[in-house]
């Protein structure tokens, strides 16, 4: 099952959530009434219903419907309080859990271990470099949450950090990336915030009773009231805990099987079965296995890479498979030994991998079609390889580079030091912006990047922006739109928009404007190619111009990438109707596309770029900007396998 097809998967999970919620609400409300009824008719007669008889005549249609608008109300009242404080992202989770971020420029070896882990992950999958958040407690845990790769936090509780060599917390963050690709993420949250719903009325009667102890210190002619308060509370508590129970069943029906998947695909991506077995061997040794210390443990236990809360209902209805048949899928000939973890010393922390294979590594100048034909297959799927071949990317990195990228100021510099234009009066006039505050502090750094930026390859640009990305997530919000003002005026300096600059627009706007809740995330919709053929006709167009310059050779192109998929009936398009405005808004109604459309158009535009059986630099950079604007994680194109010449431009 490959990243579409794992999307669309997701997709129909999502409805089937949708349809086990208002089951619960049903039997919810049924249950709420059968309360209701019970204490009437005890009220009555002295006696609960003694038979079929007392039902029929206690029965009121009127009440039925008022208990269960009102049971509807507060269940949909709270699932959308949840979903609207999550609507900001996978950080929302990791606050509410008391994690910390861990800041990409500290020089502590166990947090520099879990960062140069993470980004060594993301560039081989080709997103960009998610923040990582640290939960106390001595547990080992971790998860990932968020809707999509744009808003994506990953948390590590410290046992992790402390007790897991690096090869078993690669393991773990490769269980967490494909939750993101798998689309196990936005599943999580939206689970979140329809059990919070389901769970309000119990812990509405939890609150309730526990405001008795004010109501007892009032005076003596509060007995009536305490008794109504108490029923009330006890009765909402049952009905609570009967929606607990539904919401901790939806939870494993939901969670128990990706995990499963993702254990496999973390020992794909790594070719190390010992990594990611490791540490679940470590968990089932430590007292404390994987528990989290926060208050709301339990509300995400189902985004956990192992059982993080403990109670009767995670007992009952884990969301996790046990230890041991996760370990036995993985081992199958492990001796039954858990692992006794004794904490890393902290002295060993590599910048990347052990030096020695990636660093003779030579960076090829294009890459074959069947390379990047392989590159979207393996989307959200990276390989050991890909991995290895990040290692590369990263260690040619410029020191100063690496290092700047790592600060919100230095992030900014990169950034703007990239739009930098070759002309000396352009440049002029984009350093010439200086009337917010922060601007002469920000271009300044900008301005001592820009030979080290100059002198970079081609295919280490995307590795550096997806590295100083997770810096520029920490910015304030006016912060933020101070350095996106600076981005659209360095781009605007010269009154025209090269492609090369669009392409970078894409790559940090696209994912920030979300961030910062400046852009709304896009709704899949589109389910065939026939609904968007006016945006596709001008992306696939545009891909054509950019890698050909003739417009014969451009045609026959785009007709190579129609004919690569069947969509003969879309039409080329000239580049007189291609400007950046009308590129970002075809851009942007193609990632309303469903996964399965998606996949199909990326096939297309590969072979639009591609030309003599090769693809650039320049058109890799291209599609991995269109793949970031379709939520799409494009890795690194590999190497050709006999690569011997060093990267040129």
């Amino acid at each position: 099952m490959n990243f579409f097809q794992a999307q669309s998967k997701a997709r129909r999970s999502t409805l089937v959530l949708v349809v086990l919620f208002v089951c619960a609400i049903f039997a919810i409300v049924a249950i709420t009434n059968l309360l209701l009824m019970s204490v009437i008719v005890f009220n009555a007669t002295g006696q609960f219903f003694s038979s079929w008889a007392d039902v029929e005549y206690y029965f009121d249609w009127r009440m039925f419907w008022t208990t269960g608008l009102v049971v509807a109300a507060v269940i949909a009242g709270g699932t959308l309080f949840k979903f609207i404080q999550l609507s900001a992202g996978g950080r929302v989770v990791a606050e509410s859990l008391g994690g910390k971020i861990i800041a990409q420029d500290s020089d502590d070896p166990d947090r520099r271990k879990v960062l140069n882990v993470v980004e060594e992950m993301a560039i081989a999958s080709g997103v960009a470099v998610p923040p990582v958040y640290l939960l106390q407690g001595g547990g080992i845990n971790a998860f990932a949450a968020g809707h999509s790769s744009n808003d994506a936090v990953i948390g590590i509780t410290h046992g992790a950090m402390r007790h897991l060599t690096r090869d078993e917390l690669q393991g773990v963050i490769a269980h967490e990336f494909s939750h993101i690709f798998n689309g196990d993420m936005r599943l999580n949250l939206r689970l979140i915030g329809v059990l919070h719903g389901v769970l309000l009325i119990g812990m509405i009667g939890y609150y309730l009773l526990r405001g008795m102890q004010h109501v007892r210190h009032r005076g003596r002619d509060t007995g009536g009231a305490i008794l109504a308060i108490l029923v009330l509370a006890f009765g909402l508590m049952a009905v609570g805990f009967v929606g607990t129970t539904i919401g901790q069943l939806i939870k494993a029906m939901v969670s128990r099987q990706r995990e499963y998947l993702a254990d496999a695909s973390a020992v794909r991506y790594t070719r190390n079965r010992n990594g990611i077995g490791g540490a679940l061997k470590k968990i089932g040794g430590l007292s404390s296995g994987g528990l989290l210390g926060s208050p709301a443990a339990a509300e995400y236990s189902h985004a956990y890479f192992a059982e993080g809360a403990s109670s009767f209902f995670t007992a009952l209805l884990s969301t996790h498979p046990p230890l041991e048949k996760r370990i036995r899928k993985i081992d199958p000939g492990w001796d039954g030994r858990f692992i006794r973890p004794v904490p890393e010393p902290p002295g060993f922390s590599p910048e990347t991998a052990p030096a020695g294979k990636t660093q003779q590594q030579k960076l090829d100048a294009t890459a074959s079609v069947v390379e990047a034909m392989l590159a979207i297959e393996l989307m959200g799927r990276p390989q050991e390889a890909h991995i290895e071949h990040a290692h590369t990317l990263i260690d040619q990195l410029p020191e100063v580079l690496r290092t700047e990228a790592k600060n919100p100021l230095g992030a900014q510099g990169i950034i703007l030091a990239m739009l930098a234009d070759r002309d000396p009066a352009i440049r002029e006039v984009q350093w010439a912006t200086k009337d917010d505050a922060g601007n002469p502090v920000v271009l300044a750094k900008a301005l001592s990047l820009v030979g080290s930026i100059a002198g970079l390859p081609k295919a280490l640009r995307l590795p550096l922006v997806d590295m100083a990305m997770p810096s520029l997530r920490v910015l304030s919000l006016p912060q933020y739109k101070v350095f996106r003002a600076l981005l659209t005026g360095f781009i605007k300096a010269d009154k025209r928009i090269a492609l090369s600059e669009w392409i970078l627009e894409q790559l940090v706007l696209h994912q920030l404007d979300i961030v910062y809740g400046l852009r709304k995330r896009d709704k899949e919709r589109y389910s065939y190619l026939g609904a968007v053929k006016v945006p596709a006709e001008l992306l696939l167009s545009m891909l054509a111009h950019a890698e050909h310059h003739s417009e014969s050779d451009a045609q026959k192109a785009f007709t190579a990438g129609i004919q690569s998929i069947g969509a003969t009936a879309l039409d080329f398009q000239s580049r007189s109707k291609m400007t950046p405005s009308t590129l970002t808004i075809a851009l942007d109604e193609l990632a309303k596309m469903k996964p399965l459309v998606k996949e199909r158009f990326l096939k297309a535009c590969l072979a639009c770029v591609s030309k003599d059986g090769r693809v650039t630099i320049a058109g890799i950079e291209i599609l991995r900007a269109i793949a970031a604007g379709l939520d799409c994680p494009l890795s690194p194109v590999l190497p050709a396998k006999d690569a011997g010449t060093e990267l040129s431009d």
